[in-house]
């Protein structure tokens, strides 16, 4: 009776250990990575170097909060970093020192292209029953295509100094970059977690069929979430093209990959139902800081590319395990 109950005891500490892993290992996970590159790199822990983790990763940043909407639909945006490339180079070109167009209407057309993009593949998504993974790598091909066209494959620069704000200027030591981030984030929180649109988002993820018996709008409300992460990207491209000073037609490729990464890593589950924009800031910073902390530690590009491809693996791998 005693070793039945001793058994008993070892499976339910088991189970909790394993139900806290599932639930707080990401936290755990960015705690050891923290604490660990403080110890092994001068350079980490300083105000400086975490301010500028924050403002290399703003473009993932907002790109992940638009799929985290994606995602809990059950879905998946492949366009995001063509998207990126469109909207940077339609604003950069529209910006470029000696034009009269005003920065915010060469800001505004920018984010036009990627409302557009989005709104393109959600129509063939919602409306048309096309699946996301192909509707959007249709969208990815086409508006990398547009790009291409549009600067001829070369980089568009001599951009102004107004368009270079976002992107490089700083209040104090805090980059306006990470403020328009942490804008991206509060705003993405409050719409999926505390409105009647996000509980449909997350309806539609959940049970398609048991969102539209319930009265959900399932056309328009997925229609939504492909125009919202169109928006994520376009101001995500005009951020990195202001930071970078230049338009880059090949700009973006493999973005995508980072922010489902973000997401899954964040607690987003890729057969929907599951995720918050706050899990994605998390999923950002241990990539981020992986990352820095590589390069801290002069490990090659080469190797940061097979590491982050194992982090892709890993996060897919404990995302099936909690379904």
């Amino acid at each position: 009776m005693n070793k039945q109950r001793s058994n008993a005891d070892v499976a339910n500490k088991k189970v909790n250990v394993g139900a806290i892993l599932g639930k707080y290992g990401v936290y755990i996970a960015l705690l050891v990575l923290f604490v660990a590159l403080s110890f092994a790199s001068e350079s980490f822990l300083t105000v400086t170097n975490l301010f500028n983790i924050l403002k290399q990763n703003a473009v993932y940043g907002i790109l992940a909060v638009g799929m985290t909407f994606v995602i809990v639909t059950g879905g998946i945006d492949l366009s995001v970093g063509a998207i990126v490339a469109m909207a940077a180079c339609f604003a950069a070109a529209l910006a470029q020192k000696g034009t009269t167009t005003p920065v915010v209407i060469a800001m505004l057309v920018g984010i036009v292209a990627g409302l557009g993009c989005g709104a393109f593949s959600g129509f063939f998504i919602a409306y048309a029953k096309i699946p996301a993974f192909i509707a959007t790598l249709a969208t990815c091909t086409i508006a990398r295509g547009i790009v291409y066209v549009f600067t001829d494959g070369r980089p568009i620069t001599g951009v102004s100094d107004a368009y270079k704000y976002i992107g490089r200027a700083s209040w104090g030591v805090v980059p306006v970059a990470v403020v328009i981030y942490a804008i991206f984030l509060i705003l993405g929180t409050f719409l999926l977690k505390y409105t009647k649109y996000g509980r449909h988002v997350f309806a539609i993820g959940g049970n398609k069929k048991a969102a539209t018996v319930s009265g959900v709008n399932v056309e328009i409300t997925e229609f939504m979430v492909y125009v919202i992460c169109g928006f994520c990207a376009a101001f995500a491209g005009l951020l990195l093209s202001s930071r970078i000073q230049t338009g880059q037609p090949a700009g973006g490729e493999g973005y995508e990959l980072d922010a489902i990464t973000a997401a899954v890593i964040g607690g987003a589950s890729l057969s929907g139902g599951k995720g918050s924009v706050f899990g994605s800031l998390i999923g950002i910073l241990v990539v981020g800081i992986l990352t820095n902390g590589l390069d801290l530690l002069n490990v090659s590009s080469y190797y940061q590319q097979i590491i982050k491809g194992v982090i892709i693996l890993l996060a897919v791998l404990a995302d099936r395990k909690k379904d």
